[in-house]
């Protein structure tokens, strides 16, 4: 999967936010800064390139649709980003956060409830 530069990633979250649209629909739910049209239209073209979204054709418009769900993005980015920086290492991956006191004990307890009710 290709890795997707920033424009690209907050494109695809309004795709999937409202489940596709036309670029000035896509406007309307970008957060941030505000994107010129013809920016965000090339970078849907981008992401169609890519494989990423498909367009489908209103008459004289395109509404753009993803063809990859937010799920599986996550899955392989989080794949992607612990094998690139923690040597594919969950582990060395939590201890860091724990480390950089982004994880305090509470939450440590969560997760370590959610993989034991996982285990059940």
């Amino acid at each position: 999967m290709d890795k997707l530069t920033v424009q690209e990633e907050q494109a695809m979250q309004a795709i999937w936010r409202i489940q596709g649209g036309f670029i000035k629909e896509l406007l309307g739910v970008l957060e941030g800064e505000e994107v010129p049209y013809t920016t965000l239209a090339s970078t849907v073209k981008n992401l169609e390139k890519k494989g990423f979204v498909k367009a489908v054709r209103y008459a004289n418009a395109k509404r753009y649709e993803a063809l990859i769900t937010e799920e599986s993005y996550k899955a392989g980015f989080m794949q992607s980003f612990v094998g690139d920086y923690f040597q594919n290492s969950y582990k060395d991956m939590v201890s860091f956060f724990i480390k950089e006191r982004k994880l305090n004990p509470e939450e440590l307890a969560e997760i370590m409830q959610m993989i034991e009710q996982e285990s059940d």
